[in-house]
């Protein structure tokens, strides 16, 4: 009876059945043994391949790797000697542009040396200049205080003005055309006096006006103050202007129109713009306001009024002077053609004198020649003309 070792699902199992598949299981594992060796050496085999292809690729590598170095190598150096040369041309390069630069420079700091000692002189001329500027405005500030205080001085303003006027018509106009305090008949004295040509009533001009209004009216601190200032003002001038046509305005012995001296063209633009109803009163009055550049203007008009007068009155001197000067003129044509008979009757007499010299030097050359082949002319024939 077989011998049971154990049962499975309650089926027994012998022990040549174990033994069986005890050998069925050591043949497969057998079988898988050699299976794997199998594909280990395959596979050991193929790594061998890879290994092999892997090294002559490595070797090949290796050697392009060597090939390439040596070429690099030789590039580098070829490099290393064009970059010696090139820095050895650089560095004289650098070498002569930094004498150049040296040289430029020197002459620059030089010229800007020259410069500025021409410049430094410039400066010391100019505050020289400046100095003297300074003396200048000095003066003139002191100038400008003391023409303040004489504005300020009503007696003293008046002067000024008058001043002023009188340096315009005497700069202006010939000794003898105006007159400066000229008494009327009615006692009054006006500043100045013109003189028209061919009128004998004398153009009367007043240098006085009333000063302090218009300060007030400029320098008023508010609008009311301004208002009453401007009516301060309007008051004076009005006032001015009347005494004026009162007392320089005489029939029959003066011009119907009267002159009132404004000695600031401020001052007269001022009043021009905001009292143009005091303006248009004076010009009813025949009284007209001037500035210093519409008194100029005036007198340079009276200056060719008198100029044209002259020259009028001296008409008849000039036509006579200039029918002497064409008498003049007849009798030097004359005398130049007198003159130009005289010089032809030298000139024919100079042709005949050479006529005679040439003459004269043929006959001493056949002299010196000895030429008397020619026939000497008769005694009784008529001598050539000479």
């Amino acid at each position: 009876m077989p011998y049971v070792l154990f049962s499975v699902a309650g089926r027994p199992v012998t022990l040549a059945e174990a033994t069986a598949v005890a050998a069925g299981l050591l043949a497969l594992l057998v079988f898988l043994s050699l299976v794997s060796l199998v594909r280990q050496s395959r596979a050991r085999a193929a790594a061998a391949a890879e290994e092999a292809v892997r090294r002559e690729e490595m070797d090949r590598r290796l050697r392009d790797l060597a090939r390439i170095q040596a070429e690099t190598s030789g590039r580098v150096q070829s490099m290393t000697e064009v970059l010696a040369q090139r820095q050895s041309e650089l560095a004289r390069a650098v070498a002569e542009r930094l004498d150049a630069t040296s040289h430029r420079l020197g002459e620059t700091l030089s010229t800007a040396a020259r410069a500025t000692h021409e410049s430094l002189t410039r400066i010391a001329e100019r505050l020289v200049m400046v100095e003297a500027a300074e003396r200048s405005l000095t003066d003139l500030s002191s100038q400008v205080v003391s023409l303040r205080e004489t504005l300020a001085n009503k007696q003293a303003r008046g002067a000024f003005g008058q001043a002023r006027m009188e340096a315009i018509v005497a700069d202006g106009l010939p000794r003898g055309s105006f007159a400066f305090q000229y008494t009327l008949t009615t006692g009054r004295r006006p500043d100045c006096a013109i003189f028209l040509p061919g009128d004998p009533r004398p153009l009367l001009v007043d240098s006085k006006f009333p000063l302090e209004a218009v300060t007030a009216f400029r320098e008023a601190p508010s609008p009311e103050h301004r208002k009453a200032a401007g009516q301060r003002l309007r008051a004076d001038l009005l006032k001015h202007v009347h005494d004026v046509a009162e007392r320089y305005l005489v029939p029959g012995e003066t011009q119907d129109v009267a002159l009132i001296f404004v000695p600031s063209e401020s001052v007269y633009a001022e009043i021009s713009e905001h009292f143009d109803a005091v303006v248009q009163e004076a010009y009813r009055l025949r009284v007209v306001l001037v500035s210093p550049s519409l008194l100029m203007l005036a007198v340079q008009v009276v200056q060719a009024i008198a100029k044209d007068a002259r020259m009028r009155e001296e008409a008849d001197r000039v036509r006579a002077e200039v029918a002497a000067l064409v008498a003049d003129v007849d009798r030097l044509r004359e005398r130049v053609g007198d003159l130009a008979k005289h010089f032809s009757q030298v000139g024919d007499d100079v042709a005949r004198v050479l006529v005679s010299a040439d003459k004269i030097a043929r006959r001493g050359l056949r002299l010196e020649q000895l030429d008397f082949d020619s026939a000497p002319a008769p005694s009784g024939a008529p001598a050539a003309s000479e």
